[in-house]
Parts: C-alpha cells; structure tokens; sequence
C-alpha cells in the first residue's frame, strides 16, 4: 500500500505572500524579515524561489523609500496588464464585473469572511487573505481555478524585469501550478490612454464625422414625462 503524501500547510505562507504585494509603506518595510522568516519556517514555497524573494526583499530595503513606493504605484496602479485585481483581467469595464464581485464577497462570507468598506473582493492579496483561512487543500484547487490569470500577471511582471514576479511565481506554486511565460493583453500607451479627442477631427464614433461627411443622425424616444413637460 503506497504511503499518502500528506500536503504541506500553506496558511501563514499564503498570509506573508499577501503582504508581500502590499502598499511598500513604512510599516511594510519593517515587517519584511519576519515575513520571509515565516515562508522559510513553513517549507511550503520551493527553496529557490524562496531565494527570489529574498533576493526581491534585499533590494526593496536598499532603495530609496520613495523609490520603492513609485515603484510598485508604476508596477501595479497604471495599466491592466500588471493589475492586482484580477477580474480586471476578465471582465474590465463590463457591467459583468459587478455580479462577478458580489458572488466572491459572498463566497467569502459563507466562509467567515467579512471585508472592511473599502477592501475590494478581487484584489489578490485579498484573494490570499481568504485563502490563507482554508484548509491546504482547498485553498490550493482555490487558487488553482485562476491560475490562468495569475500567470498572465507573472508574464507581464516578467517581461517589465519585475522582482515581484518572483512573487507571482510562488503563489502559482502554492496553487499546485507552473509558472510559465504565456501571451497576455499588452497595456496601451499611456499617452493613447488618456489623450483627448481633438475638437475637430472626430469621427463618427467620437460623436462627430470629419468636415464634409455626412453628419450621422441619433433618433431617441423621448420619454411621456418629457413629452407632457414640452
């Protein structure tokens, strides 16, 4: 009779890999150590990705705090494809993304899980969080229903030279996964992003043609209120 392997806890590891992708605030610094005492402790990530993050928590305390703290606003806050929230990656701006949270905040709940007002459900260390409250195997086929996701982030942090890739790739690990290079959505341009239509150059899909094409018409039925007020 073979011997059942028995699956390694992976509760505070889970814990310290959420802090790990924290606000790098001044708190934050200081917990750094003990945080990857705790990963060492309980053997749950692989050795050399525990050198990683290390080797990711060395340099994090070299920098300037100032430096550290544009970094991960520039890594995590501006563009999707980095983004810690992980239906971004799913439903982005679609109307979908607010069943799909409510749902996650009630499977949290049923678990025992309450979220504070502004703590959003999606957000992977949230994510962790919740995770790190489950049994062992649980938590893993948890993590392991959004690996997809997981591993286009760990690709993106990957080809910007990210440390905290590292960090992607050992919740993968927890997950039962690989970590694996796999195409993800390229962000756009930040200048593309966020510049305005010039005023006279639209086309119909801004609201207006060029100069000399037809003028497309919009017809909107106007409700019986605003009727009997005309």
């Amino acid at each position: 009779m073979k011997e059942r392997k028995t699956m390694k806890n992976t509760r505070y590891s889970l814990r310290a890999l959420a802090r790990l992708l924290a606000y790098p605030d001044a708190a934050w610094r200081a917990e750094l150590p003990a945080l990857l005492d705790v990963i060492d402790e309980e053997q749950a990530v692989p050795v050399a990705r525990r050198a990683e993050l290390r080797a990711l928590a060395a340099e994090l305390l070299r920098l300037d705090p100032f430096e550290v703290e544009a970094r991960y606003v520039d890594t995590f806050d501006r563009g999707r494809a980095t983004s810690l929230h992980l239906f971004e990656h799913v439903h982005g701006d679609s109307r979908d993304r607010g069943p799909a949270m409510i749902d996650l905040v009630q499977t949290y709940e049923k678990a025992g899980l309450f979220l504070g007002p502004e703590e959003l459900p999606d957000h992977l260390c949230v994510v962790l969080e919740f995770a790190s409250t489950q049994p062992s195997q649980l938590a893993r086929a948890f993590l392991a229903e959004m690996a997809h996701i997981l591993n286009a982030i760990f690709s993106a942090l990957l080809k910007r030279e990210s440390p905290y890739a590292a960090v992607l790739a050992a919740v993968l690990e927890l997950a039962g996964q690989k970590a694996q290079a796999v195409p993800f959505a390229a962000d756009e341009a930040m200048d593309e992003a966020w510049a305005e239509p010039q005023a006279f150059d639209g086309c119909s899909t801004r609201g207006q043609s060029r100069p000399g094409e037809p003028q497309p018409i919009h017809i909107v039925r106007q409700s019986p209120a605003a009727r009997a007020a005309a």
